[in-house]
């Protein structure tokens, strides 16, 4: 099993633990969609009960990251385009929203924030590291909702983004570099727009930005028919 294991927090709890590991692995595509996984070699691999590792298994399948077929397993779920495109119209509604208020009014120091993160997405494209630029990524946009007060929605947004998720790491490890620098400037122009004030440029440059996987999901759907339902 392709499975990358990060070592535990101790703070943590094992059933916390397990749903972490198993989580990031299926978003970022180690565990592939299609793949079958079972309690009890989850259990085996991570040195846990297999309690956990069910009441993991629990909270994935009500995030639509696995399925479990009587008589048959189960397995990671294949890519729904249809929730893809309900999470990105969630995404862009909101954070249009968020830009806007963003270039009224944002905390100097959370400007500072965006500069770092900004900084570091360029260090990942020069050392072609896909997952700490999906990581990246999404800081930023946390760091957005974080200066307008509305972190309570960014979370529940993560709570449905995982399908759109998948589709994003897909996009970036299967894509030229190229991609992964669009997507950086498209972030430098966001925090330009921000930083200039200016509200109109930063809610149309936002809905720009979160558009763009109208046009690739169907690339990647062609490319990796076997990964999507």
């Amino acid at each position: 099993m392709n499975i990358k294991i990060k070592p535990r927090n101790p703070v943590e709890s094992t059933r916390v633990y397990v749903y972490n590991i198993l989580h990031d692995n299926i978003i970022n595509l180690y565990l592939k969609p299609g793949y079958s996984i079972s309690e009890k070699e989850i259990a085996d691999l991570l040195n846990v009960s297999r309690t956990p590792v069910r009441e993991a298994f629990i909270q994935l399948s009500q995030e639509d990251l696995i399925e479990t077929y009587p008589q048959k397993g189960t397995y990671v779920s294949l890519i729904d385009l249809e929730l893809v495109e309900q999470s990105r119209f969630m995404r862009e509604v909101l954070e249009s929203a968020i830009a806007q208020l963003a270039a009224k009014e944002f905390p100097k120091e959370l400007l500072f924030d965006l500069q770092s993160n900004l900084n570091m997405q360029n260090f990942c494209i020069q050392e072609n590291n896909y997952p700490q630029m999906m990581k990246y990524d999404d800081e930023f946009h946390k760091i957005l909702f974080k200066g307008t007060k509305k972190e309570r929605v960014w979370e529940s947004i993560q709570m449905i983004s995982a399908q759109l998720n998948r589709l994003r790491t897909l996009r970036l490890a299967a894509t030229p570099i190229d991609i992964w620098e669009m997507t950086y400037k498209e972030h430098c122009m966001i925090f330009k727009a921000i930083q200039e004030k200016n509200i109109d440029l930063a809610k149309e440059t936002m809905k720009q930005h979160l558009t763009t996987v109208i046009y690739y999901k169907i690339e990647l759907q062609q490319k990796y028919p076997e990964y999507f339902k």
